[in-house]
């Protein structure tokens, strides 16, 4: 830790955070981690260490324009364009509202699949309960008490994948050999863009770049690099315990494995753990679409377009819901188009972290951090423009 940061600033700072980390446990990265370990063991955990490095990267430079300027993310991209800065935003905001609507169909599905399997009620009707929950407390705002009480939960859960990950009989070995090994197995590449797509979450940049305005440089360094770090590693020790998962996989087959490996509490701590993953996400997806509006249009939080926002991103998810669309193959065709939005995003938050009319020098990239950006909008844009490329050929 560095010398100008104490123990105590240290631990507040992670935690402080560590909601990033939390936003992007959800039911999308249990769904994603597990299934990649069930059909390909430890070969693309590679993928986890990059997306992991990538949102470090990502996060600390969002961050540090609004330390270094006092604006948001998207006020600097606002200001960065001019005369295109409206149409330009629109497009972002767009693309940014467009992986929130994929993450939101993910999150109730999931939500509703724990709740289902905790009680065995019906899928339509846990659905309308969950989105009408969401859509009051969204109303009213009173989200924050009940978001961090699941919020544990979700955190409880993954002490027991980690449980089960240490107990899954891999070598220290091959554990780190596949964590900086890349490999491509055939069928695997929407896997690999949906393990970075729900670790690098687009809308978290502009929710890390609004929340950290009276820290310091290096608090706000060590605070987001330990609370993405934590959150990594429970992504790999899912994917883990995901490689002992036999058979098809489904939520049913991920709780009968924990049960198997730590008691029957542990499959009811996982229906539980799935349902709070989706409960909190559902309500920072809609909320995350709108601040985002908010950020890059200047819509005011009490005006009815910024309310129709997550009321049309909440309606997405609600609509996959009632329908009775199978939870899996969204969650993880979510994470996969949050992936290849990804670049997107990447690309102008590196304009704006290199804008020298808004950033002094100190704030600004570094040769190697706008060299570290660019591998990330290229193998992400490779992913995604190759997942594409098979999905038509296919």
């Amino acid at each position: 830790m560095p010398k100008s940061l104490s123990l105590r600033s240290g631990i507040s700072s992670v935690l402080f955070w560590s909601v990033i980390s939390a936003a992007f446990i959800g039911p999308g990265t249990v769904t994603t981690c597990a299934m990649a370990g069930s059909r390909f063991g430890l070969q693309l955990l590679w993928a986890l260490t990059f997306s992991t490095l990538g949102t470090m990267l990502l996060q600390e430079a969002a961050a540090r324009i609004t330390l270094a300027s006092g604006l948001s993310l998207g006020d600097v991209i606002a200001r960065s364009y001019g005369e295109k800065a409206r149409w330009i935003s629109g497009l972002l905001f767009g693309a940014v509202a467009l992986g929130c609507a994929a993450y939101e169909a993910g999150n109730i599905l999931g939500a509703v699949s724990g709740l289902a399997l905790l009680t065995g009620a019906p899928v339509s009707i846990l659905t309308a309960i969950v989105g009408a929950v969401c859509m009051v407390l969204l109303w009213q705002g009173s989200t924050r008490l009940i978001a961090n009480f699941l919020g544990l939960v979700v955190f409880v859960m993954g002490v027991a994948f980690t449980y089960v990950a240490l107990n899954s009989g891999q070598s220290a070995g091959a554990f780190g050999k596949a964590l900086v090994s890349p490999s491509l197995p055939p069928d695997s590449m929407v896997l690999i863009i949906g393990l970075i797509g729900t670790t690098i979450v687009p809308y978290n940049l502009f929710l890390g770049s609004g929340i950290g305005r009276n820290q310091s440089l290096s608090e706000m360094r060590w605070g987001i690099g330990l609370a993405v770090l934590i959150g990594g590693l429970i992504s790999m020790t899912i994917l883990v315990a995901g490689t002992l998962i036999r058979g098809d996989f489904s939520f049913q087959n991920v709780a009968q494995t924990l049960s198997a490996r730590l008691g029957s509490w542990a499959g009811a701590l996982f229906a539980f753990g799935l349902f709070a993953a989706g409960f909190t996400s559902a309500l920072t997806a809609p909320l995350a679409a709108a601040v985002t509006a908010q950020s890059l249009l200047g819509w005011s939080p009490t005006s009815r377009p910024y309310r129709l926002v997550w009321l049309i991103v909440m309606g997405i998810g609600l609509t996959f819901g009632l329908l009775g669309v199978r939870p899996v193959p969204v969650i993880v065709a979510a994470q996969a188009a949050n992936g290849i939005l990804l670049p997107v995003v990447t690309i102008f938050l590196l304009q704006a972290v290199n804008n020298k009319q808004l950033l002094p020098e100190r704030y600004r990239n570094s040769l190697w951090q706008n060299i570290a950006f660019l591998v990330v909008v290229g193998v992400t844009a490779f992913l995604g423009l190759r997942n594409v490329w098979l999905a038509f050929s296919s």
